[in-house]
């Protein structure tokens, strides 16, 4: 677990492998805590998750980096010497709708409430699970951002790949696809040209074993490559996993 106890933080500094993928490409997400052993483990994790993540020690830097930079995400914690996270939660909520995550310790009803009520759309106690961490900010972005995905469209020779129907064509015909070739196309073509490893494919589609990944990739090639021994389009990226080449 990831935690708000500097001691039990160190644990969680390995096995942080799941990888994800956002909409048309990587979401920006900016992690402000005071703590930098905790910032530096959140960073961790989300650019492992195929997140780009820049992180703030407090309200004041924080401000500054999102004076430049337009954030997905915000994922603040909420005590913070000086300005809270409360605090800076209202402050962006009056000027702006980023999604906002809370992180702290304080995990009772009233403590939740009170985050809610100054703008946050959700709240995590620590210590928590780094895949629930992953799994809500995932939800938090589909809301804000659900007609771009519905409207990615990628080419790739003669292949199209509608993202938000899950729909193959070839030559403007369609080809049939199971559900998990789908499900793998669909977790690949949100993150084009950039490798995404077989524990993450894994786990984005549901697959028990990370060698079905490889089973499904050699269908899918027999449907979208020329030639399947050598493909174009789906590579192998070695020590690390597949990647999708779009026009």
């Amino acid at each position: 677990m990831l935690c708000a106890r500097r001691a039990r933080c160190a644990a969680t500094a390995e096995g942080i492998t799941d990888k994800t993928t956002i909409l048309e490409g990587p979401a920006h997400i900016l992690v402000v805590d005071d703590d930098n052993r905790i910032r530096t483990l959140l960073k961790r994790y989300l650019s492992d998750n195929g997140f780009r993540t820049s992180t703030a020690g407090n309200a004041e830097e924080a401000r500054k980096l999102m004076g430049s930079v337009d954030f997905d995400l915000l994922i603040l914690d909420v005590m913070m010497p000086g300005e809270s996270g409360l605090d800076l939660t209202k402050s962006v909520r009056a000027a702006s709708h980023v999604p906002i995550l809370l992180l702290t310790a304080r995990g009772l009803p009233e403590d939740r409430i009170e985050g809610l009520e100054r703008g946050a759309d959700d709240y995590l106690s620590k210590p928590f699970e780094p895949r629930e961490l992953l799994l809500r900010a995932n939800a938090l972005l589909r809301r804000t951002q659900p007609a771009a995905l519905s409207r990615q469209e990628l080419t790739f020779g003669q292949c199209s790949f509608s993202v938000g129907r899950g729909e193959l064509r070839r030559n403007g015909e369609l080809i049939k696809l199971t559900s998990g070739e789908a499900a793998l196309l669909k977790a690949l073509a949100q993150k084009p040209g950039e490798a995404i490893s077989r524990q993450a494919l894994a786990e984005q589609t549901s697959t028990a074993m990370e060698r079905s990944i490889d089973v499904q990739v050699t269908r899918i090639r027999k449907k979208i490559e020329e030639n399947p021994r050598a493909p174009i389009y789906l590579q192998t990226v070695r020590g690390v996993g597949y990647v999708l080449m779009a026009d």
